[in-house]
This record gives structure tokens, C-alpha cells and sequence, in this order.
């Protein structure tokens, strides 16, 4: 798992934002179409690429991308 790769996964859950306007340091949840059913979503994502269990409250307390993934890199399981 790498921080680009993670990006672009997040990115994908949004329909109508270009997937190179996002980075690392975007903060996600500023964005129009970021959404409740963007978290579950993400949460899906997280799930079915890496076998962790995301909580909302794991997404409530992020700010950017970078933060999701470290949250996600600090539970894989080799």
C-alpha cells in the first residue's frame, strides 16, 4: 500500500471532481459532493482493498487523505 495508490481509490468515490485534483493533503470533507453516502463509500473501499475496518468516528476525526490512510496503514495486517 502507498499513499498515491490510496489517493486514487479515495478519489474515485467522487463522481464529478477530476481524480488529479486530489492529493495527500486534500481536505475531503470540504469538498461539494463529499457526503454520507462518500464516507460509507470510502469505508467500503477500505474494507474490501485492505481488510480494515474504517468507523465513522475514524472519519469524523480526519481532516485530510493523508489521515484516512494512516489510520488504514496503522491496521493492515501483513
Amino acid at each position: 500500500m502507498n499513499i498515491q495508490q490510496f489517493v486514487s481509490q479515495f478519489a474515485e468515490q467522487f463522481d464529478e471532481i477530476p481524480t488529479e485534483d486530489f492529493t495527500a493533503d486534500t481536505r475531503f470533507k470540504e469538498n461539494d459532493e463529499w457526503s454520507s453516502m462518500t464516507a460509507l463509500s470510502v469505508i467500503a473501499l477500505v474494507d474490501d482493498s485492505y481488510n480494515v475496518r474504517l468507523t465513522g468516528d475514524d472519519i469524523r476525526k480526519s481532516s485530510t487523505i493523508q489521515d484516512i490512510y494512516e489510520i488504514v496503514a496503522s491496521r493492515v495486517t501483513a
